[in-house]
């Protein structure tokens, strides 16, 4: 079962012609987290094919309006589509009063519950656990309050090896899920069947952590260590670091600093300026510190 982001926007501010403000779609384990809602975030869903009665969850950063504004739209098209399940929103304190103000105010009424998982802290916190997948916050440092967050597989069962169980008529199906989770089978003789000769090794689990928007933070470097794919914003280019501290941004060399330092497996930057028509001088920038550097592509979905 394979892990796929689909990177639905990836401008900064204001939407384009040919680009869409932040918003990501991640499919872990067969949960859909929607990662930041920015304008339109809707029709690039459909673009997408993405089936939104499977999108339970929705994790924003923070309330600039490039990174939600698209959220009260959403949410109206889930009950225009029929939705009964509950919805949860997670993000900074006030989401709840953005949204509930707008649907009082429009007279929205939805059919179905949005539990609300309002955040205020400023050290990583578990926010959703289930049995297959963990996600951690990432404080991050912006003009406003601003979390990243981290999707993380949990270890998968081990294979069976069913050419070697084949070979013993004592192992019955029902003994398969111990033998999963790393039981050994004792014969009636009294022999142990090692775990290792009856499995195989699962595949390793994976992780993706989203860092938008926020200044350089080493602090994010412990979080962040080795994780599979990391998405870091990088609003400017680094002759225009002023600015980017100025505005709680980071440029593209800065953005690969990171990923070097917590030896990531893949870097894929965002959150670009309009000011930049050609965005390749973004990965010329950062792959000289850290060579496996990506730039996002609308709509495609990229296996983790």
């Amino acid at each position: 079962m394979s892990t796929y982001l689909t990177i639905l926007g990836f401008n900064s501010a204001i939407p384009t012609i040919n680009s869409s403000p932040t918003a990501q779609l991640l499919e872990m384990e067969e949960r859909h987290f929607l990662i930041d809602c920015g304008e339109g975030t809707q029709v690039q869903l459909r673009k997408a094919k993405a089936r939104f009665s499977k999108i339970n969850h929705i994790f924003i950063s923070h309330l600039h309006g490039d990174h939600c504004f698209g959220l009260p739209g959403l949410i109206a098209s889930f009950r225009l589509l029929g939705r009964d399940t509950p919805l949860h929103v997670y993000g900074p304190k006030g989401i709840k009063k953005m949204l509930e103000t707008i649907f009082t105010i429009t007279e929205t009424h939805r059919g179905f519950d949005v539990v609300y998982h309002e955040l205020d802290k400023d050290y990583s916190e578990k926010i959703y656990e289930d049995s297959r997948v963990e996600v951690y916050t990432i404080p991050l440092d912006h003009r406003i309050y601003c979390n990243g967050y981290l999707f993380k597989e949990k270890p998968k069962d081990r294979h069976l090896n069913m050419k070697e169980i084949a070979k013993y008529n004592e192992i019955e199906t029902c003994d398969y899920h111990n033998i999963k989770a790393g039981k050994d089978v004792v014969l009636s003789d009294g022999y142990v069947l090692k775990n290792e000769v009856l499995t195989l090794d699962p595949a390793p689990p994976v992780s993706y952590a989203f860092c938008s928007d926020t200044r350089y933070l080493e602090s994010v470097l412990p979080i962040i260590k080795n994780v599979t794919v990391l998405y870091h914003e990088s609003t400017f280019l680094h002759d225009l670091k002023e600015m980017a501290d100025y505005t709680g941004h980071s440029t593209a060399l800065e953005a690969a600093m990171i990923a070097q330092k917590a030896e990531v497996g893949k870097l894929i930057l965002g959150h670009f300026s309009n000011r930049y028509a050609d965005l390749t001088v973004f990965t010329d920038e950062a792959r000289n510190v850290f060579p496996n550097t990506f730039l996002p592509k609308a709509l495609e979905s990229v296996k983790i």
